[in-house]
């Protein structure tokens, strides 16, 4: 009687466990269908460490590559066209000063802002303010505008303006607190050109770029789809919505990233203030907040992290299976039911 008992306790305790497996398996499955976009967006956040540097060779700016002195002591400091090549960017500068910025400058961002001006005659430069920014997204992009003014940090509203920018005018799109050293031109013969950040993908400090270019019409098209409070962090939110890390992730994920040019870093890296050739970067990054240091310091560690996640996952799963394991001798094989 005994024996039967404990038989029956046993299937059942089976039978619980493999519909509890099957439920899980469901409710899994059911989860990624409806949330399948979330995870690729999230996805590709997080593999831009391995994809970024997949034909590195092909887009990272060379002498061997390009015929291209990314020293630039081979050109003229004043040099504002590609001559002998053809100027495929427009002579536009775009500086933008939204917010508290729009009429109270630093004091050494007039410095800044009028060295580009000075350094490039006869090219047109424009300073955005919010009434100019949001009659312009109004106008050329009035379907992202309801999104644009919900931003929840006016930095995010600065990166997307410089896409947004860079789409309609093309030119050359600068940081307030990025002095030149040297014109630009020579950089005109590429169709997009910004510098290497640290320790992965490209600075949105300073973007050339040609009128109506394909990638930087992908970077406006894909701000709806990033657009979201990242982990409920500010620093994760700008950087993975419109900043660098969100447009190095559509960089990299282009079919074709050889015309989209990277100026080769540490050297032209505009990490803090530093000087490289054609800027002096004054390091402002005073949007940064508190989590900036936290979010930096998960990126080092990433796959650390992950293969944590993975032992405790595994942990659980072979916790389980020894507690089920446990239950079914102790009614099936103890001797006392005998």
């Amino acid at each position: 009687m005994i024996k039967e008992r404990a038989t029956i306790f046993g299937d059942t305790v089976e039978k619980r466990a493999r519909t509890f497996f099957w439920l899980t398996i469901v409710s899994f499955a059911s989860a990624v269908f409806l949330f399948r976009h979330l995870l690729y967006t999230s996805w590709t956040l997080a593999a831009l460490p391995a994809y970024w540097p997949i034909h590195r060779d092909t887009f990272i700016l060379s002498q061997e590559r390009d015929n291209f002195d990314v020293t630039f002591s081979n050109y003229s400091i004043n040099q504002v066209s590609a001559a002998p090549y053809e100027d495929v960017v427009p002579p536009i500068l775009h500086h933008i000063a939204l917010g508290k910025h729009s009429t109270n400058w630093r004091t050494e961002w007039k410095e800044t802002v009028q060295s580009c001006v000075d350094m490039h005659p006869g090219w047109e430069a424009n300073i955005w303010t919010d009434d100019k920014a949001s009659k312009f997204v109004e106008e050329k992009f009035p379907d992202l505008k309801e999104m644009w003014d919900s931003y929840t940090y006016p930095v995010e509203r600065i990166d997307a303006l410089r896409y947004m920018l860079l789409y309609e005018y093309g030119g050359v799109v600068l940081d307030m607190d990025l002095k030149c050293t040297r014109a630009l031109g020579p950089l005109r013969r590429f169709d997009f050109v910004a510098p290497e950040a640290h320790p992965v993908g490209f600075s949105v400090g300073f973007m050339m770029s040609s009128k109506r270019n394909q990638f930087i019409g992908d970077v406006v098209r894909n701000l709806a789809t990033y657009n979201k409070h990242w982990l409920g962090l500010p620093y994760a939110t700008v950087m993975f919505s419109t900043g660098c890390h969100y447009a190095s992730v559509i960089h990299a994920f282009e079919s074709d990233r050889s015309d989209l040019k990277i100026l080769p870093g540490p050297l032209h890296s505009l990490n803090g203030r530093v000087t490289t050739p054609i800027f002096e970067h004054l390091g402002s990054s005073s949007w940064h907040s508190y989590d900036a240091r936290f979010i930096t310091s998960l990126g080092r560690r990433l796959h650390q992290i992950v293969f944590f996640c993975v032992g405790v996952v595994l942990a659980l799963i072979v916790r389980r299976r020894l507690i089920l394991r446990r239950v079914w001798w102790n009614f099936k094989g103890d001797r006392s039911f005998v």
